[in-house]
C-alpha cells in the first residue's frame, strides 16, 4: 500500500540538534524531505515541538523563573519565531503553511474536535501544509495534551492518516536503554503493545523535550488502533522521512492492530481526559474484553473518582489492570449506589433510568483485547 496521508512529529531534540537553538540548517533538509513527498502526491501534516526552545532563543536566553506564566510567555514569543521559520523554509519549495494550535479541551468536546479535523482537511484540500502544536501558551496542566507525541497521535486520528512518524534523536525503540547498555538491539518490528515493551521506554534526556520513548510508545498505541502505522526514527538519519515512507527498514515499525476503531472510538480514546475509574469484577472483566458486552451495574465492584454523567473513565479488573476506556451513562454517585445491582433495580434506587448498561459497547474502547 502507498501513503496518502502522513503525520511527522518532530521532537526538541531533532529540531534544535541538542543545541540550545532551533537549528535552522536542518530544519531546512526536514521541509526539503517533506516536500519531496507532497510533490509526489502525498499529503503531508508537520506537527512541530519547539516553541518554547524558540521563544529563549529570540529573548537570548533570559533567566526566568520556572513556573508557569514563564513558559507560557516562552512559548508565546516562540511560537511565532517557531512557525514563521518553518513557513520561510516551505516557501522555498512553492508551499505554503497553515497554523493549527490545539488543546486537550479542543479534542474533548466532539464539536470541536470534528471542526479541527475540517480545518485540517480543508488545508489539506488546498495543498496547504497543517503545522500543529499545543498551544502552550494558553494551556494549563488540566488541559494540556502534555506532549507533541501523544498530540501528533491525535492529529493522525483527526485527518484520518495513513502513517504517522515520530522523529527522535533515538534510532527507535531498543530492547534495553542504548544510553548504558551497549549490547541494547533495535527493535525493528512491534507487533502488539504489552507491559513488557512498556517497560523499555525511558524518559527525556535532552532537558529540552517533555516528550520521551513512553510518550512515543503511548502515541503509537492510540495511532495503531485507528489504523494508523506508526515509526519511530532518528530525526538525523539521512533522507529519514523519505526511506520510511518507502518501507525501507528505518528505525520501529508498529503495525496497525487487526481491528481498527471506528470514528466515534477514535474521539474516545484519543479525545477526552479520563475523569474516574470503575472496578469490575472477574464475570464483568470477561463479559466486556471477550464476548464484547456492555458494562452493566452488576459487574462493578468500586467506583474510583468524581465525574458526571458522560464523562469518560477507565474500567479495570481488580488488580488495577486497565482493560477498557469508555464514558459513562450515569455519574459517579449514581454508580455507587447501583454498583453491584441488577439493572432492573436501577429506577428504584436511583428514581430515574438511563439504560441498563453502566457504560454502553457503543461507548467503549476496549484496550486489552490484543
Amino acid at each position: 500500500m502507498t501513503y496518502k496521508r502522513v503525520v511527522v512529529k518532530l521532537g526538541t531534540s531533532v529540531l534544535t540538534s541538542g543545541s540550545n537553538k532551533l537549528d535552522k540548517a536542518h530544519m531546512v533538509e526536514l521541509a526539503r524531505q517533506m516536500s519531496v513527498l507532497v510533490r509526489s502526491g502525498i499529503e503531508v501534516v508537520l506537527c512541530t515541538s519547539g516553541a518554547i526552545a524558540a521563544g529563549r532563543e529570540h529573548l537570548q536566553y533570559p533567566v526566568l523563573p520556572d513556573t508557569m506564566p514563564n513558559k507560557q510567555l516562552l512559548a508565546a514569543v516562540g511560537q511565532s519565531q517557531l512557525i514563521l521559520a518553518w513557513s520561510e523554509l516551505f516557501s522555498i519549495y512553492g508551499l505554503h503553511v497553515g497554523q493549527l494550535l490545539l488543546t486537550r479541551a479542543d479534542l474533548h468536546d466532539r464539536e470541536r474536535y470534528l471542526n479541527a479535523r475540517d480545518t485540517l482537511n480543508a488545508l489539506l484540500d488546498n495543498n496547504i501544509i497543517p503545522i500543529i502544536n499545543e498551544n502552550d501558551a494558553v494551556a494549563t496542566n488540566e488541559i494540556k495534551v502534555g506532549d507533541n507525541d501523544n498530540l501528533s497521535a491525535r492529529a493522525a486520528l483527526l485527518c484520518d492518516a495513513d502513517l504517522l512518524v515520530l522523529l527522535t534523536d533515538q534510532i527507535g525503540l531498543f530492547d534495553a536503554d542504548p544510553r548504558n547498555n551497549p549490547d541494547a538491539k533495535l527493535i525493528t518490528s512491534v507487533v502488539n503493545i504489552d507491559d513488557n515493551l512498556r517497560l523499555l521506554a525511558g524518559g527525556a534526556v535532552s532537558g529540552l523535550g517533555t516528550g520521551g520513548m513512553a510518550t512515543k510508545l503511548e502515541a503509537a498505541d492510540v495511532a495503531r488502533r485507528a489504523g494508523v502505522e506508526v515509526v519511530i526514527a532518528s530525526g538525523h538519519l539521512p533522507n529519514v522521512i523519505s526511506q520510511v515512507v518507502s518501507k525501507e527498514s528505518v528505525g520501529t515499525h508498529f503495525s496497525v492492530t487487526k481491528n481498527p476503531l471506528e470514528s466515534r472510538k477514535q474521539w474516545i480514546l484519543a479525545g477526552p481526559a479520563t475523569e474516574g475509574r470503575l472496578i469490575l469484577d472477574g464475570g464483568a472483566c470477561k463479559a466486556v474484553v471477550e464476548n464484547g458486552r456492555s458494562l452493566l451495574p452488576k459487574g462493578i465492584v468500586s467506583v474510583e473518582g468524581q465525574f458526571e454523567r458522560g464523562a469518560t473513565v477507565l474500567i479495570a479488573d481488580k488488580s488495577g489492570h486497565v482493560l477498557a476506556k469508555g464514558m459513562s451513562r450515569y455519574c459517579a454517585k449514581a454508580l455507587t449506589i447501583i454498583a453491584g445491582k441488577h439493572s432492573n433495580e436501577i429506577e428504584t434506587l436511583l428514581g430515574y433510568d438511563y439504560g441498563v448498561a453502566a457504560i454502553h459497547r457503543n461507548d467503549m474502547v476496549v484496550l486489552d483485547s490484543e
